[in-house]
């Protein structure tokens, strides 16, 4: 069973920056691709950015372009979401999760391989 664990998230105020990382026991065989969720409270849990294996192509949700870019380390089997300009609305707890392909991350309802189990962000206005 392959583990994802994310660190990183914290309080921060509005226009500061936080790094979250996401790192994988493994790679689930068929699962190419890693993206980053995040689910506010009362909220259906909302795509946030995905990239492929390689991280030449990379997805994101309208709502954090410009403001948030996602990487990976394959040889560290790591992930890494850089988020500035944050805004109180980006208040949530952020999940990573793997999955086929990274376009398909972004589709509603998409097929999640692995999930890992979160990490509470805070932006203070």
């Amino acid at each position: 069973q392959v583990q994802l664990v994310e660190s990183g998230g914290g309080l921060v105020q509005a226009g500061g920056s936080l790094r979250l990382s996401c790192a994988a026991s493994a790679r689930t065989v068929g699962m190419y691709a890693m993206g980053w969720f995040r689910q506010a409270p009362g909220k259906e849990r909302e795509f946030v950015a995905a990239i492929n294996w390689s991280g030449g192509s990379t997805y994101y949700a309208d709502s954090v372009k410009g403001r948030f870019t996602i990487s990976r380390d394959n040889a560290k089997n790591t992930m890494y979401l850089q988020m500035n300009s944050l805004k109180p609305e980006d208040t949530a707890v952020y999940f990573c999760a793997d999955g086929a392909t990274a376009q398909a991350l972004g589709v509603p309802k998409p097929h999640i391989g692995n999930w890992g189990q979160g990490t509470q962000v805070t932006v203070s206005s």
